[in-house]
């Protein structure tokens, strides 16, 4: 069969190449906000346009055979293409209506986000603001979000990074746990504890060796990917986690584990894409975050 480019659908394309890059059907319709059904019709409909199998499926997997590869490394570079249009339609937006999503940590947009979104409100309520709270860094450049709040500083040219300021932090446990199994007095102490994972233990066992905390992968016998999930592990006495002090210290019956240690410091990065931040509403927006984060 002869396609030429005119006879091609870009929604199928976009559908094959979306479902190639996320792995799944179910992760690619929830990336283009469509029903699993529809994105398999999609996808099927671009078989029978070229008249060949992109996908096996392997049990509960899908796979992509020799031909499936070989359409999505001359799909890719059109997938890119297609989201810099996006991105520069966006960019010269200039009304102040419309939708801006900002991501950021779960935890800091359940416990930070609200009270500047109640600012924002009032300088544009015609706004629409969609939060994607996600612990991963999500994609600025290809419009998972236009606006960032990020704990370490992005490396990619094209995108805006202000630092914001430096939250400080502390180790924090229920008053529950310190009863039962005591207080560490000395970072050395903290050994003997139990300790809350978020995300990667040994990503963690890392990271705290340098303050003198010697652990193992048997001191984190509970975790979550969720920080929401993980505090609230913490609050429910099952081990030690690192926290902001303005949750921390306001939550009842939490309490400063080593509360004479200088505090760990982390940063907070405001980031856009360099030509969303020509748009009204991005620049309100990333505006209105700059202003409260900083003096909060």
């Amino acid at each position: 069969m002869s396609i030429l480019p005119k006879d091609l659908n870009w929604n199928h394309l976009r559908a094959f190449l979306t479902t190639a890059e996320a792995g799944s059907l179910s992760a690619a319709a929830c990336q283009l906000g469509q029903t699993q059904p529809t994105l398999s019709r999609q996808v099927a409909a671009l078989e029978a346009e070229l008249d060949m199998l992109l996908f096996e499926r392997i049990g509960k997997h899908l796979e992509l055979t020799q031909a499936g590869l070989d359409l999505l490394d001359h799909l890719r570079p059109m997938g890119a293409a297609a989201a810099q249009v996006a991105l520069t339609a966006s960019g010269h937006s200039q009304s102040i209506a419309g939708l801006v999503r900002i991501t950021a940590s779960d935890v800091f947009s359940v416990h930070r986000l609200p009270d500047a979104l109640r600012l924002l409100r009032d300088k544009a309520p015609d706004l629409q603001v969609e939060i994607v709270a996600a612990n991963d860094i999500r994609d600025l450049m290809r419009r998972e979000a236009d606006i960032a709040i990020r704990h370490v500083q992005p490396e990619q040219p094209d995108l805006i990074a202000r630092k914001l300021n430096e939250i400080p932090g502390h180790f924090f446990a229920s008053r529950y746990y310190l009863d039962k199994r005591g207080e560490p007095q000395t970072p050395t102490d903290m050994s003997q504890h139990d300790f809350i994972s978020m995300g990667d233990p040994p990503r963690m066992i890392e990271i705290l060796a340098p303050m003198g905390i010697q652990l193992s992968d048997q001191n984190f016998r509970y975790g979550s990917e969720s920080g929401v999930v993980a505090w609230e592990l913490a609050k429910q006495g099952f081990g030690i986690l690192p926290m902001v002090d303005s949750l921390g210290d306001t939550t009842p019956d939490m309490v400063r584990v080593l509360p004479d240690a200088d505090p760990f410091m982390i940063p907070v990065w405001l980031v856009t894409h360099r030509e969303l931040h020509s748009s009204r509403r991005i620049r309100l927006v990333f505006d209105t975050l700059a202003e409260f984060l900083s003096n909060t």
